[in-house]
């Protein structure tokens, strides 16, 4: 396993040859932490991999440049149209001129509720599509869960990775490069955790043909797994992932945090005030 010097959020870290995760996590307590990253390819026609969130607009932009020049990026791939993986979208399209966004018709429509994305300025790219970026061929393919219908992951089969979006979250103790990290545990906890938080339709699903998806998606033979919502996965972690991924259709589902979950929350923090809101002195 390749391990970093030093991990700090939204600071770009190198997974692969010319290319790099911007991590960002949420604190999700009770649970502890979701990653929220994004990926760069800093090729011969660099490509952003989604766009980040809007919450941390400047950071990202900031980390984002310090990776590659905005002048240089000629592609900017969103898997789909969430807040987490769109918010940054416009900024970037204005920092970038040169660079042409890889969507779906259907993302573009959903994102019109709040912003006109330039059309001359698209390429669809649906499931099974692929992109010419100058020293590689990018292959876009739906994953095999996802939380929105627009979804597309991205195999780069020049260095191995795929970038999973959805697939493979997990909830983390602390925000981490890699998931090997994680004890067996923890790792097997948070892939069923987290599949059947982004797809809670995972257990109406036909066991067969759920594993038949997961097998199309295995056979990229990806080296390195990154997602949105993941930690890095290398090695023998991504074995495992295809296997407990596998299990989630004969899992029941999440039941979900109840009132009376917040209610306890509330009561133990009682005298104190949310983060998400302002203190009197604040106003």
């Amino acid at each position: 396993m390749t391990a970093t010097e030093t991990f700090n959020l939204l600071e770009p870290y190198q997974i692969a040859e010319e290319t790099f995760v911007i991590p960002w996590a949420l604190e999700a307590p009770p649970v502890g932490h979701f990653p929220m990253n994004s990926m760069v390819i800093r090729g011969a026609e660099p490509v952003l991999v989604d766009t980040g969130a809007p919450a941390v607009r400047p950071q990202w932009l900031e980390a984002a440049w310090s990776v590659v020049d905005p002048i240089d990026v000629r592609w900017v791939f969103l898997t789909h149209d969430d807040r987490d993986h769109s918010g940054n979208l416009l900024p970037i399209l204005a920092a970038c001129p040169n660079a042409t966004l890889l969507t779906t018709w259907f993302s573009i429509g959903r994102m019109a509720e709040e912003w006109e994305t330039p059309l001359s300025r698209c390429r669809f790219m649906n499931d099974g599509d692929t992109v010419d970026v100058g020293d590689r061929t990018l292959v876009a393919k739906r994953p095999p869960l996802y939380d929105n219908p627009t979804t597309r992951a991205l195999f780069d089969p020049k260095t191995s990775v795929l970038w999973s979006v959805d697939t493979f979250a997990t909830n983390v103790p602390a925000p981490m490069p890699y998931i090997g990290e994680l004890s067996d545990n923890e790792f097997r906890d948070g892939q069923f955790f987290g599949g059947r938080l982004v797809s809670p339709w995972a257990t109406l699903l036909d066991g067969q043909k759920f594993q038949a998806v997961v097998n199309e998606t295995q056979r990229f033979g990806a080296e390195v797994i990154a997602g949105c919502h993941s930690p890095v996965l290398r090695g023998p972690r991504i074995a495992e992932a295809f296997d407990l991924l596998r299990q989630l259709p004969d899992i029941p589902a999440w039941p979900g945090f109840t009132q009376a979950d917040l209610d306890s929350w509330m009561d133990a923090a009682e005298g104190t005030v949310p983060p998400e809101q302002p203190r009197p002195s604040d106003t």
